[in-house]
């Protein structure tokens, strides 16, 4: 007897060999078989006349009704499986030239099977305790027994390959050694080869899998197997974060009028919440955030879960309506829903009333899922410990009191001025633990990746002016920031939607080229130029809103103390932030004079009044001239009317600051009154510039009103819309717009106009519209909102002049067409403006936006705003005790960005994501490749669990990616198991692109676009391409001959290999680095490869 421990010289594969000549007969008895086992012995089993194998398990059965009820079915199938893959992919044979050979041993392999073998599997598990044996009978020294525990038809168990740290042992009997176990053995596999209720034959589904290693595969089939591989541990974590299917959610009223990607997303957010305990949805403009986020509630209130929604004050009845089950206006009132809304400044309230809750009493700590609207509001924190701002209440007393609340942010610009934008929101969802993710996702510390990435964001920044895309970020940042995008977020842009889901959601409509108007603010051209006019606003102090800077000295002490608790840390913040008001206030009445003439008048109206009634309270402070209690003289800045038109972080800024008090006769009351009285002469003759322009001489209102009769009447957009949508950033000029054209318009063309600017909502011919603006909006676009009856009972409205209230968060596709009357600071709100109209499954076939420009070149425009808004310092973070405010500097390069965005709106109507310096969050998901591989999987089951590795396609080039690609391969690669960290949850897998040329092997870097670059290429390619597979199967000599494509392997091992002794390539996909570790070929399998010719 000889004992074999498959180590050198003393291996099973050898004896075996040794032992096989033409005349043998063998029978194996195995639980696996491989097709490289076949490769190792090849020569020698094709010369035998007949083998059979008999599997000692239940391997390709696939009629196993006797499991069916068994408790243990998953497992059994599951280790079923495992065996049946063993037929090509055994961990221990995933080497790279076995897998690029496979094919042409595959079909080797299949011709020996179909003439020379027989297999049959048993039927039950357990049922054969034999050990792994194999038995030649007939050859010149017979019999042989092979038998032992490791002893598998594998690479492994001929002793090929081998596992460090294991040990073997198998017996070989010979001759008259073995007689006497062959026959008793044999007479037990006789048996059982003859039974049919205890084998069945298998030879067919053996053969047909191994000929479908060496058949030509579909290009789309090879992409879903590399998404499959990639996003397989992903596939396996789902099944325990998935939404129950017994709370009645996916019966309900919301979840049927989503579309399937609205359904994807919110699918995507449960799981997120489920998994992390938070998720921000940054969808574009237009995709419905708000019926998704309101579909996640509706899933957590079937649950019995308490919902809060945080949202901006402007945008509160757009959440409340949904709460209505009795309102008409609600086409989700049979999903009562019922949760709580407060704005997003009720956070820096201890009392007093919003809507009809007592802030004094509210239990904040009650809620199991908050949702935040616009959440980039919340994108500041506090500096220091000492502070509290209404983020660090959100994070105190509303998240981290309940200890299990679950946190969703909606936003379509997470991210502003600085990556730690998305970082503090982020922290929100983790409760500020830096590690909350190293478990789940393989990162260590938030904090570490969000200042690498921030630290790269600003080389990348540093680029020249035109460089900065995607692709070139891509570049740049670690990609730890994107795995720790997309564990966090869901971000899709209209792009995505018609890449991945097409036309069978419905369509955008077609946007007309935008319309530009530019006429002069007074007809009769008697005004001075508006350069003038900017250096005139340029000139004003605005003391009155920045009284602090005037405190003497000796009085700071007293101030430092009633400011140290609250939004700075000292008197100087403070001064820092009242200093911030005034420019605002400045940057508000220049855009008020761009607005209309009415609400520039009306402006400096109220900043007059303002500056007149502090000098007459100084002057009666001179008279009195003492310091009893009558002579305690305490003021402050009224915000009545100034406060519409600013961004939500810079209203509530300037109205935190309206609460600031100063004492005068603590102030330099000789430096303050002369500041006034400068003001007062410079606002004197800007209100005379003002009233002289009456409306009979406002050139733009005339404009606006033929505009409007043009487009309702003879050049409508689409034939019989005669809506129009016009915004402007100022209730003052809602109001004038209003007051001008309403009765006009009904009376020289029968339209119904309304005015909503939140505050005041009015509908011709009714003083007030019942029911807030959700009333008139339905009215004004009742298909959308679902509100026929409403329309047919009340009549629908024509035309809307509006307020930024209603800019987000309102689906009004009726209309066709969108006029910016004014231009807003920040572009972003041009497009949300635009969304409104611009939605999926619009009615319209064509929508146009129009946009009313300063009567000035817009690169002169442009250098007028950056005089003015140069202006705007305001400090570092110690300015308001917040992290992240914009300092001068980035300021101005901010500019640079907003030029560009200017311009280009003149030509074209952006997406949102296209107005982010050329980087956008959605270009990092990868929740697009998940869903489209789980729809795959749903539509073919089994079909990639089943499928072997190291399969591959052949594609051509698109003409459209030839500048991008050249001929060459594409590997995925997998780094095997013990090449890096052992604790890592999966090993990682990258893509590397190899060309043919000479310029070398590189890593597809970004993981978006390297796997939008494979779907491209393998889309819509449902069968092979038998021209270029026949191509290739010549060139290869049907895979004889892989010489090339070896070499070709051998740069990806060596490029891979390289990229991670510099540590600078990091895995895409898993936790780890890629290559980390690993030394040579034999530390990588090969998932699968794209042949580009």
């Amino acid at each position: 007897m000889e004992i074999l421990d498959n180590t050198e010289g003393r291996c099973l594969g050898d004896s075996l060999r040794a032992s096989l000549d033409d005349d043998a007969k063998l029978s194996i008895i195995s639980a696996h078989v491989s097709l490289f086992a076949f490769g190792e012995l090849r020569e020698e089993l094709e010369r035998l006349d007949s083998v059979r194998v008999l599997f000692n398990e239940p391997t390709f059965i696939s009629d196993m009704k006797w499991l069916a009820d068994a408790p243990e079915c998953e497992l059994t199938r599951r280790a079923q499986r495992e065996r049946e893959r063993a037929l090509a992919d055994s961990a221990l044979e995933l080497s790279l030239h076995n897998k690029l050979n496979q094919r042409a041993l595959a079909r080797a392999c299949a011709s020996w099977l179909r003439e020379k073998v027989t297999l049959r599997s048993v039927q039950r598990e357990h049922m054969l305790q034999l050990t792994p044996s194999y038995i030649v009978e007939d050859s010149a020294v017979s019999p042989h027994l092979f038998s032992g525990q490791g002893a598998t038809f594998t690479l492994e168990g001929l002793g090929v390959e081998r596992r460090p740290d294991t040990l073997t042992m198998i017996t070989h009997c010979a001759g008259d050694e073995a007689k006497a176990q062959v026959e008793f053995l044999m007479a037990q596999f006789e048996s059982v080869w003859a039974d049919d209720a205890k084998t069945c034959d298998v030879t067919e589904q053996v053969a047909s899998k191994v000929e479908a290693l060496h058949t030509d595969n579909a290009p789309e089939f090879i992409y879903f197997l590399t998404l499959y591989h990639i996003f397989r541990r992903f596939l396996q974590e789902n099944q325990d974060h998935n939404p129950r299917e017994d709370t009645g959610f996916f019966e309900s009223v919301i979840w049927g009028k989503l579309y399937d990607f609205q359904k994807d997303a919110v699918i995507g957010a449960i799981r997120k919440l489920e998994k992390y305990n938070g998720c921000i949805i940054a969808d574009s403009v237009g995709l419905g955030k708000t019926f998704e986020a309101l579909a996640v509630i509706k899933y957590y209130q079937q649950l019995n879960k308490n919902v809060l929604v945080l949202c901006p004050k402007r945008l509160r009845e757009n959440w409340t309506l949904w709460t209505q089950a009795s309102d008409e206006r609600n086409p989700l009132a049979k999903d009562r829903f019922a949760y709580k809304v407060l704005n997003h400044t009720d956070l820096s309230r201890r009392r007093g009333k919003s809507g009809d809750t007592d802030l004094e009493h509210l239990q904040w700590g009650t809620f199991d899922l908050v949702v935040i609207d616009e959440s980039h509001n919340f994108r500041n924190r506090s500096a220091t410990g000492a502070s509290t701002n209404r983020y660090t209440r959100l994070m105190n007393e509303v998240i981290r009191a309940n200890g299990r609340t679950k946190v969703l942010m909606l936003s379509a610009t997470p991210i502003n001025n600085r990556l730690t934008d998305l970082r503090n929101q982020i922290e929100l969802i983790t409760e500020g633990r830096d590690d909350y993710l190293e478990k789940t996702d393989g990162i260590t510390s938030i904090d570490s990746v969000m200042r690498l990435a921030q630290k790269r964001f600003n080389l990348w920044s540093s680029q020249a002016h035109g460089r900065h895309t995607t692709q070139s970020f891509a570049e740049y940042v670690n990609a730890d920031y994107f795995r720790l995008l997309d564990a966090l977020t869901i971000a899709r842009s209209r792009k995505h939607i018609a890449k991945y889901y097409g036309t069978q959601t419905g369509t955008f409509p077609t946007r007309l080229t935008p319309r530009n108007i530019q006429v002069p603010i007074d007809v009769r051209g008697e005004l001075p130029p508006i350069g003038a006019l900017y250096d005139m606003i340029s000139d004003l102090t605005f003391a009155q809103y920045q009284l602090l800077s005037y405190v003497r000295e000796d009085a700071r002490p007293t101030y430092e103390a009633d400011y140290r608790e609250g939004f700075g840390n000292d008197f100087g913040s403070e001064l820092h932030r009242t200093n911030a008001v005034a420019v605002l206030m400045r940057v508000n009445l220049l855009k008020r004079m761009e607005s209309s003439v009415s609400a520039f008048r009306s402006t400096l109206g109220r900043v007059r009044s303002s500056c007149a009634d502090i000098l007459d309270r100084l002057a009666a402070l001179e008279a009195r001239n003492t310091r009893g209690p009558l002579g305690s003289v305490a003021v402050g800045y009224g915000i009545e009317g100034l406060e519409d038109g600013l961004d939500d972080r810079d209203a509530e800024m300037f109205e935190v600051g309206a609460q600031v008090r100063v004492d005068l006769r603590d102030v330099d009351r000789e430096a303050l009154s002369a500041d006034l009285s400068r003001d007062i002469e410079i606002l004197d003759e800007l209100i005379g510039y003002a009233r002289a322009v009456t409306p009979d001489r406002d050139a733009k209102l005339g404009a606006l009103r033929t505009l409007i009769a043009e487009k309702t009447g003879a050049d409508q957009i689409n034939s019989g819309n005669r809506k129009v949508l016009v915004f402007s950033a100022f209730a003052d000029t809602v109001t004038y717009l209003y007051d001008q054209l309403a009765s006009d318009l009904q009376r020289s063309h029968g339209l119904t106009c309304a005015q909503v600017t939140g505050t005041r909502n009015r509908v011709t011919g009714k003083r007030r519209a019942r029911g807030g603006f959700e009333d008139i909006l339905g009215r004004f676009s009742p298909h959308s909102k679902e509100t026929n009856a409403l329309a047919d009972r009340e009549g629908e409205i024509d035309i809307v002049f509006a307020t930024d209230c209603i800019s987000e968060g309102q689906n009004l596709q009726d209309c066709d067409c969108v006029v910016n009357y004014d231009v807003h600071w920040n572009p972003v709100r041009i497009v949300q403006r635009f969304g409104r109209v611009d939605r999926l499954g619009s009615t319209n076939e064509h929508i146009q936006m129009v946009t009313f420009w300063p009567d000035v070149d817009l690169e002169s425009y442009i250098n007028l705003e950056s005089r003015v808004k140069s202006r705007m310092a305001l400090g570092d973070a110690s300015a308001s005790g917040e992290e992240n405010l914009l300092t001068p500097s980035e300021d101005m390069n901010d500019l640079e960005y907003r030029s560009d965005q200017l311009r280009t709106l003149r030509s074209e109507t952006l997406d949102l994501e296209d107005m982010r310096r050329g980087m956008s969050i959605t270009d990092f998901a990868l929740d697009d490749f998940r869903i489209e591989l789980e729809r795959y999987m749903n539509a073919n089951p089994g079909t990639l669990e089943g499928a072997p590795t190291g399969l591959h396609a052949v594609v051509s080039i698109p003409d459209d990616l030839r500048p991008q690609v050249s001929p060459g391969v594409i590997f995925c690669l997998e780094q095997r198991a013990g090449g890096g960290d052992a604790s890592r949850a999966s090993a990682p897998l990258s893509l590397i692109y190899v060309p043919r040329d000479a310029a070398g092997a590189r890593t597809l870097s970004n993981p978006t676009r390297s796997l939008d670059l494979l779907r491209q290429l393998c889309e819509e390619h449902h069968e092979p391409l038998d021209a270029l597979c026949a191509q290739f199967n010549r060139a290869t000599r049907d895979g004889e001959n892989m010489s090339e494509y070896s070499a070709l392997l051998n740069e990806a091992v060596a490029a891979a290999i390289r990229q991670g002794e510099e540590a600078t390539l990091e895995s895409l996909f898993t936790p780890g680095m890629i290559a980390q570790g690993a030394s040579s070929e034999a530390d990588f399998s090969l998932v699968s490869f794209v042949v580009l010719l």
